[in-house]
């Protein structure tokens, strides 16, 4: 199977600046084109006595953050020789990786991994994981 669409999940950390640097001399060996995405959720807190939410302005200035971040991380691969686009998404990172992966049909999708452990994957879930166990198509992790 030829990889001619490659999907990369950022969230910004050195893991996925390196897993997006594998991604893209692997786009450049095979001649693929590379998605960069990041999905971000806007934090809602729940409380025994009713739920936080944030006013529109707070959840615009965290949209226009990361929109900056993935706009700079775009910027620096522009001149890569790879065909790049970004994409920002906004809600449950491994469910809006998958719903990119099926609206894209990406030959493969790459993504780092955190790797917390059993106690990290309790409290904050593990999205490689999710995306390994639930994608369609391949994925490779970095570490």
């Amino acid at each position: 199977m030829p990889f001619e669409r490659i999907l990369v999940a950022v969230d910004f950390s050195e893991v996925s600046v390196r897993a997006l640097e594998q991604a893209l001399d692997l786009a450049t060996k095979l001649g693929a084109s590379v998605t960069v995405m990041h999905a971000y959720q806007i934090p809602i807190y729940d409380f025994p006595d009713g739920t936080i939410v944030p006013s529109a302005d707070h959840a615009a200035r965290i949209a226009d953050a990361a929109q900056k971040h993935l706009d700079a991380m775009i910027a620096r691969h522009r001149d890569d020789g790879v065909a790049i686009e970004g994409l920002l998404r906004q809600g449950s990172p491994a469910e809006e990786i998958l719903a990119v992966a099926a609206d894209r049909g990406p030959d493969l999708i790459i993504l780092g991994t955190h790797a917390r452990g059993a106690v990290g994957r309790a409290f904050y879930g593990d999205v490689a994981l999710h995306v390994i166990r639930t994608a369609t198509a391949p994925v490779l992790t970095f570490h």
